[in-house]
C-alpha cells in the first residue's frame, strides 16, 4: 500500500467505485422535487462556526475524493481489493436501501423504515464504506486517511441535521432518536 499511487485514468479505477454518488443523486433529483429538497439540510439551519467549517470541508473532501478516484487505479486480484469491495458492497448495498426508503416516504414525514430503523444516518454511513472501499480496494492509504477525515465531517452534518429533524418534527424525532441508534444498533421497543 503506497501513500501516494501512480496517478493513471483508466477503465479499472476507483471511479467505478464512487460513481454510485451520482447514479444515487441522479435518482433523488427525478422522483420529486420536494425529495430532492429534503435530501440535504437547507441552507437556512442554523449552524455555528465549527459546522461551518466543517460542511465546507467535507464537500471539498468529498469533491477531492471523486476527482481523485478517476485517476487511483484499483488492484483486482490482490487481497486488499476483494477485502476493498466486500466493505464497498456493504456501503453499496446498505446505500441502495436507504435511498429506497428516504425516496418511498412522504417528504413532510420522518424516515423511520427499512434501514432507517437501525440507524439514523444510513446514508453517510454508506458514505464512509464505499469511500474506504474505494481506499482500501486501490491500496491508498491517502484514500482511505481522505475517507476518515471525511467520516468525521460527516459526524457534524449528522449533527446538524438530527438538529434540524427535531427542531421541525419535534414530538416524532424525538421518538425516533429514543429507539435507533445514531449509526447503527439494534432498534429499541417504543414504551407506549
Amino acid at each position: 500500500m503506497s501513500l501516494i499511487p501512480a496517478f493513471r485514468i483508466g477503465i479499472w479505477n476507483a471511479w467505478l467505485f464512487m460513481s454510485v454518488f451520482l447514479l444515487q443523486m441522479i435518482a433523488i433529483m427525478f422522483v420529486d422535487k420536494r425529495v430532492s429538497d429534503r435530501s440535504h439540510v437547507p441552507s437556512d439551519a442554523r449552524r455555528n462556526r465549527l459546522e461551518r467549517y466543517a460542511g465546507i470541508i467535507g464537500n471539498f473532501i468529498w469533491l477531492l475524493a471523486i476527482g481523485y478516484s478517476v485517476f487511483l487505479p484499483l488492484q483486482p486480484g490482490t487481497a486488499w481489493f476483494y477485502v476493498g469491495f466486500a466493505v464497498f458492497f456493504i456501503g453499496l448495498t446498505l446505500m441502495a436501501i436507504a435511498t429506497f426508503d428516504f425516496i418511498t416516504t412522504p417528504a413532510d414525514q420522518v424516515i423511520t423504515k427499512g434501514v432507517y430503523q437501525f440507524s439514523r444516518h444510513p446514508m453517510y454511513l454508506a458514505t464512509f464504506f464505499i469511500c474506504l472501499g474505494s481506499g482500501i480496494a486501490a491500496l491508498s492509504w491517502l484514500f482511505i486517511f481522505i475517507s476518515i477525515i471525511l467520516a468525521l465531517c460527516l459526524y457534524q452534518e449528522a449533527l446538524i441535521e438530527e438538529r434540524y429533524c427535531h427542531n421541525r418534527h419535534v414530538k416524532a424525532y424525538q421518538e425516533y432518536i429514543n429507539r435507533t441508534s445514531r449509526w447503527i444498533g439494534i432498534p429499541k421497543k417504543s414504551k407506549k
